[in-house]
């Protein structure tokens, strides 16, 4: 860790930036020459805003900034650089039409008389994949062709190639496997020691207390506490600060309680499709919590699929509610008319219309609700719903009109959550429902998950995050192979038993599913 010795290489004073509403509020950060500095907040809080001034792509209100001693006020993302200001941002930027080669070095590209000298172009970025381990990447391979870990690494690979005093990484390894991980820390651990300063964003609390000096917490667009980060042992205490929550209340939040009571809610027999689902058979009580844990590639998603009627059973039957007559669902409206609802693991794609407001999103699934005798929608009784929803769900936005689209990842969950809640299922179906949001978002979500339950909603979900699981549910089935192979309560869970029973499936091929509970 670096000691208080270090010099400056970045400080902000009093920054303030205003969209529609103020974003930042007199923001207070310091970076020091060959820090890793980590920057953690609500989805919402101002990260991102904050690097985006720093990095030169938008204009800050108010407020000064200083870079190695001097005022520094850069015009855009061209002149920031110029200054040795880099930033690699969550999404991604590269162009995959063009070579590796290409994007590495676009807008700096070798040439002589306006021609670009190809061999010097490749040459010069063959240098710099190896100067950070990606000796496997071929510069003359399309970017596009790459994986998604792989373009990650590219353009911070490309960020480190040029002029470089402080790099800015918004989220860096989202995308990354856990060597591909490794290898980026330790080439921050190089950057550091080479007098680097690095702001680092990332809602993945292990991987501060691995890799950061020290982290600054930024809460609803304000300047909160700067610490060094061995303060924090376990550092899910910083949440605390992120959130505005006491510990006491964290720990109530986190003190399990069941709700379950004697009456089955849904009960799934036999269902299977092809060898992506097996036989599986379990049953879900009113006011329980059922996760579902599993490797990727497990069944698991295609479970929830199946129940939901988004894609076609080739065996099994659904019974709801207690009832003798099963169902089969061919089409999720048909799941949606029996009181079912399901939160897909790809809001964007499948939960949301980005490009609609709050209030389109939140009543698409409730028309009839709002539909007079004559099909004309009550728009006074539509926002009424909407804002009860938005309340509830504490939806951060301008007002109900705004855009889906333009809302963090957190609050795009909470409203792909609120139109099913408008719709008030008895069965709610949860797929990574907390993945890539933020702990104070996630927090919500886990309320939510209890306040549910209280109401006597069954509740199936499906997490990669088993510690997630433990945290929330009354009882966890494990996949392996496409085959529910375990079932434990509470009482009869661990963390070694349930990953061994992940990996079951593929050690051992005639593993039969089943059900009722492990000790």
């Amino acid at each position: 860790m670096n000691g208080e010795s270090q010099p400056l290489r970045l400080t902000v004073h009093e920054l303030c930036k205003d969209y529609v509403v103020r974003v930042l509020y007199d923001v207070q950060f310091e970076l020091k020459t060959g820090e890793i500095h980590a920057l953690l907040g609500a989805n919402g809080a101002g990260k991102s805003t904050l690097c985006r001034i720093i990095a030169g792509l938008t204009p800050a209100t108010s407020g000064s900034m200083t870079l190695n001693g001097e005022l520094y006020n850069p015009r855009d993302k061209r002149s920031a650089e110029s200054l040795g200001v880099q930033i690699v941002q969550q999404e991604l930027n590269l162009i995959p039409t063009l070579t590796v080669a290409e994007n590495l070095l676009l807008g700096h590209f070798p040439q002589r008389c306006g021609i670009v000298n190809r061999k010097l172009l490749h040459a010069h970025a063959r240098a710099a994949l190896d100067r950070f381990g990606l000796n496997d990447i071929d510069t003359n391979q399309m970017a596009g062709s790459l994986g998604i870990g792989q373009q990650q690494m590219l353009e911070i690979a490309a960020a480190l190639d040029r002029n470089c005093q402080v790099l800015i990484l918004d989220e860096p390894t989202a995308a990354l496997s856990a060597g591909e991980t490794k290898r980026l820390f330790t080439r921050l651990s190089e950057l550091r020691k080479n007098g680097v300063g690095i702001i680092y964003i990332s809602h993945r609390l292990d991987e501060i207390a691995q890799i950061a000096d020290r982290l600054t917490v930024l809460r609803d667009g304000k300047f909160v506490s700067t610490h060094q980060v061995d303060e924090f042992k376990p550092i899910e205490r910083v949440i605390d600060l992120m959130t505005g929550e006491t510990e006491a209340a964290q720990h109530a939040i986190q003190n399990h309680r069941s709700y379950a009571i004697d009456q089955e809610m849904i009960r799934v027999s036999g269902l299977g499709r092809a060898s992506v689902v097996q036989n599986v058979n379990f049953s879900v009580k009113a006011g329980e919590r059922y996760g579902i844990a599993g490797l990727v590639g497990s069944g698991r998603t295609e479970l929830l699929r199946l129940i939901f009627g988004a894609d076609r059973t080739d065996s099994g039957e659904i019974f709801l509610r207690g009832e003798t007559s099963p169902y089969q669902f061919d089409h999720p409206h048909t799941a949606v008319s029996q009181r079912l609802a399901m939160v897909t693991e790809d809001r964007k794609q499948n939960g949301l219309l980005l490009s609609q407001s709050i209030r389109v999103n939140t009543t698409l699934s409730s028309m009839e609700l709002l539909a007079g005798s004559v099909g004309i929608i009550n728009c006074s009784q539509e926002k009424k719903l909407v804002e009860v929803q938005r309340e509830t769900m504490q939806i951060h936005a301008r007002n109900i009109e705004q855009s889906v689209g333009t809302l963090s990842g957190g609050n795009q969950q909470k409203v792909a959550v609120a139109k099913w809640l408008l719709k008030d299922a008895d069965v709610f179906l949860f797929d990574e429902p907390t993945r890539g949001i933020d702990v104070a978002a996630r927090r919500k979500i886990h309320q939510l998950f209890d306040k549910l339950a209280e109401q006597g909603k069954a509740l199936i979900i499906v997490s990669s995050d088993l510690e997630e699981l433990f945290e929330t549910c009354d009882c966890i089935g494990v996949m392996s192979a496409g085959k529910l192979v375990s079932e434990y309560t509470r009482e009869t869970w661990s963390y070694d038993a349930i990953m061994q029973d992940c990996f079951s499936g593929y050690t051992q091929p005639e593993t039969c599913s089943v059900s009722g509970s492990n000790s």
